[in-house]
């Protein structure tokens, strides 16, 4: 199953040079807990450069004391180097990416390493859950049909 199929193509972008008050703001006005730092490579094209995040935000500006989040740059709260996954790979791969890198949310970028979309734990679950579901209902149609009581054929 590759990532492509499971990733959100809605990513909310911004420069890197976005301050820290607009990248909240941003974050509010789409309702999402992230925003991809990009910078732009043709139109309608941008390649990833970074990620922040609310918490990004919450440690490194709020708990911090700072008063001026509108002068602070959104690239200067990365607080790691940006981890990526291509569309093409493997779900599995993923989560076992985010997990050696201990991250809740990965950008998903094509070939070229232009973004595509963008995958967080939550999603994965929800996708994980209907898996296990339908895997554990097997168990049950498996039974149904022995017992001559299910007539469709899995």
């Amino acid at each position: 199953m590759a990532i492509s199929e499971y990733c959100n193509c809605d990513v909310v972008i911004a420069a890197p040079n976005v301050s820290v008050l607009t990248a909240a703001r941003l974050m509010s006005e789409y309702h999402v807990g992230d925003l991809v730092l990009a910078e732009k490579v043709e139109r309608e094209c941008y390649r990833p450069i970074g990620i922040i995040t609310d918490r990004d935000i919450v440690l490194g500006v709020v708990a911090g004391g700072d008063i001026e989040p509108e002068r602070i740059q959104a690239a200067n709260l990365q607080s790691r180097d940006l981890v990526t996954a291509k569309e093409s790979d493997d779900v599995f791969d993923v989560i076992a990416k985010m997990r050696r890198f201990g991250i809740r949310r990965i950008p998903i970028v094509d070939d070229r390493g232009l973004l595509v979309g963008i995958v967080a734990a939550d999603d994965l679950l929800g996708v994980l859950a209907e898996t296990l579901r339908d895997l554990s209902q097997l168990v049950a149609y498996q039974s149904l049909r022995e017992e001559g009581e299910f007539e469709k054929d899995y």
